[in-house]
């Protein structure tokens, strides 16, 4: 399915050498097109082949994104946004040429007013860098997609991660953006209020689509406290209906767990294996909990109650920072290890999202396919959204490999869109999943068409991602 969108499109010859000119003459060394430059903004982590953008300008303030934007919109030259490149469904490839415009050089904290709780930043500066700049102000940013990903990525593809449980997702997590539209201006879609209900949600337009609408020159952050207590655990249950049962029953009860991500039992046989780990090689939950002193083992002594009553073991929980990231160890290495699986082969990851009612029916029945098709698949959760991935390891050099992953894929979307689910609760469109979403949203698709045809008439930005535009 994947492969079928993939296609390369009409390239505009005359336009794009015209600006590969203007760039050089504007931006000197800051502009590169060579084969080596080219080559590292296109390229994919999944199977998809990698489509070379002409050049690639490192942008260093929004005067520069304006003005590149300016001179593709002028000769009908594609422009494709680059963070750190950790899209996982091709949205980084130059589908018909043009530009790429990395962000790596935009990586400044703009500003943090810690009585509001936010900041602002520039797109490229990474979840980590943030972080680090923010921890003498007692807060955080909290969105951890498992990659130090860039911010400007993260809005663009709507990333969430392990924490979004309690945290949210980034659309609930960005105020406002500032981005750089097909005319060539740059807009800020809101200011720092909590909430408004001054005209259209621009900002959340924005949030996810994937670098189609505009370019982002800065996002405003919703920041987080730094929880005064940390307390993290791990618990092994008999089969995947009964984690499951004890993570709705959690969600249910209120429980304010911070992550709670489920390894099924082949992940958990990879990741003993790989970090020289000698945990049960059943169905686990690892968790987490956010909070005070007199909160945290609250929290965990009440999981550990449903716990017990859905069968799982004992769940075991510290909040001693280094024995925390002892336990955490198996998740944080769980793509390592599932790769270990299998070194000569290759990996996709693919992600679907279902209510939390159907996740245990979701993964027992992606199991079965995944066992009855003799394939080999590790799966882990954000089990407290019921979203979960799957590592699919296959053969991508032959093409009956690609085409029996590409089946795999194709089940499981539709398993999850029979469930009321989405074909994707993470990784987002791109390339590789533009016919799911079709099934998914259905006439609501050609709405979205008008509005790119409404913002970018002329289809420079990120063309071939999310759907095709004629």
């Amino acid at each position: 399915m994947a492969l079928k969108d993939a296609k390369a499109g009409t390239r505009n010859e005359a336009g794009i050498a015209a600006v590969l000119g203007i760039l050089k003459q504007s931006f000197g060394e800051r502009f590169q097109t060579g084969q080596s430059f080219r080559e590292q903004h296109a390229h994919t982590t999944t199977y998809i082949p990698p489509q070379l953008p002409d050049g690639v300008l490192f942008a260093e303030s929004a005067e520069d994104v304006k003005a590149a934007v300016n001179a593709c919109a002028t000769h009908k030259v594609p422009v494709i946004g680059f963070g750190v490149g950790t899209s996982l469904e091709g949205q980084v490839n130059a589908a018909n040429g043009g530009i790429s415009i990395d962000f790596s050089r935009m990586n400044r904290v703009i500003e943090v007013n810690p009585e509001d709780l936010d900041c602002t930043v520039e797109p490229g500066v990474t979840r980590e860098a943030l972080n680090i700049h923010l921890r003498d102000t007692g807060l955080f940013f909290p969105i951890d997609p498992g990659a130090n990903a860039s911010i400007g990525g993260m809005a663009s593809t709507r990333a969430s991660g392990t924490n979004a449980v309690r945290y949210g997702t980034m659309k609930d997590n960005v105020l406002a953006v500032t981005a750089v539209t097909a005319n060539g201006e740059e807009i800020r879609t809101a200011r720092r209020a909590r909430k408004s209900s001054a005209g259209y949600d621009l900002t959340r337009l924005f949030v996810g689509a994937e670098g189609t609408l505009g370019i982002l020159t800065s996002v405003t952050l919703r920041l987080q406290a730094i929880p005064q207590k940390i307390a993290g655990g791990a618990c092994a249950f008999p089969s995947i209906k009964a984690a499951c049962d004890a993570v709705i029953m959690t969600i249910q009860m209120g429980i304010p767990v911070a992550r709670i991500e489920l390894l099924d039992t082949v992940q958990m046989r990879a990741c003993n294996a790989y970090s020289k780990l000698s945990y049960a090689e059943s169905p686990t939950l690892f968790l987490e909990f956010h909070g005070t002193d007199e909160t945290v083992p609250l929290q965990s002594a009440a999981f550990a109650e449903i716990a017990a009553e859905c069968g799982g073991g004992e769940f075991l929980w510290t909040a001693n920072a280094e024995e925390r990231t002892k336990l955490w160890k198996a998740r944080h290495d769980a793509y390592w290890a599932a790769r270990a699986l299998a070194p000569g082969l290759a990996a996709l990851s693919t992600d679907v999202c279902v209510p939390i009612s159907k996740l245990a029916d979701c993964v027992s029945e992606t199991q079965a396919d995944i066992e009855e098709h003799g394939l080999l698949g590790p799966i882990v959760g954000h089990a407290g959204d019921g979203n979960f991935h799957v590592l699919l390891l296959f053969d991508d050099k032959s093409t009956e490999g690609v085409a029996v992953a590409e089946s795999f894929v194709q089940r499981l979307n539709q398993r999850a869109l029979e469930m009321d689910g989405t074909c994707t609760g993470e990784h987002g469109i791109g390339q590789g999943k533009m016919a799911f979403l079709e099934q998914e949203l259905g006439g609501a698709v050609d709405l979205m068409r008008q509005v790119k045809q409404a913002l970018d008439p002329d289809d420079i930005f990120n063309p071939g991602k999310i759907f095709h535009h004629g």
